[in-house]
């Protein structure tokens, strides 16, 4: 991510919750940075670390980061979600089937598709060996699919 789009993200997601921007405790102590919560909450989503794990290198408890976490995501869900987060308009769906048309794809409205083997290691055991995969471990599929421009149509 860039260092302009980590800004962009964190100013509005501290302009929509007050939580997000640093304070002072009972005890006239600062408190955590805007950069702190946001990076830490971009780095658990990304990632998928454990919430106590992110302690060390950000100096974030698993409460503060569970509560932080639980804000940015409705913050994000709040302010991007209208542009970002929706499912495709009558327009967009025409104009992917238009673009779609004039590469020689008609009637196709996603472009590109991509497919990921996860391993689930939580997997129960009477299940493991419909989910198994090449490795020899139990895993599922995440399938990706989206238009030219990097937009992923749900």
């Amino acid at each position: 991510m860039s260092r302009d789009l980590f800004l962009h993200v964190m100013n509005i997601v501290a302009a929509h919750d007050p939580y997000f921007t640093q304070r002072r405790d009972a005890v006239g102590k600062l408190g955590l940075t805007s950069h702190q919560r946001v990076a830490a909450c971009i780095r658990h989503l990304a990632t998928g670390t454990a919430l106590d794990d992110l302690d060390d290198r950000y100096r974030i408890g698993e409460s503060t980061m569970r509560e932080s976490l639980r804000r940015f995501c409705k913050a994000v869900q709040c302010e991007f979600g209208p542009t970002y987060l929706r499912s495709p308009t009558e327009s967009d769906m025409r104009a992917l089937l238009a673009h779609s048309e004039s590469v020689g794809w008609p009637g196709i409205d996603r472009d590109i598709l991509d497919c990921c083997h996860l391993a689930w290691k939580n997997c129960p055991k009477a299940w493991a060996g419909q989910y198994q995969g090449k490795s020899g471990e139990p895993t599922v599929v995440l399938e990706d699919v989206s238009d030219t421009r990097g937009r992923i149509w749900h």
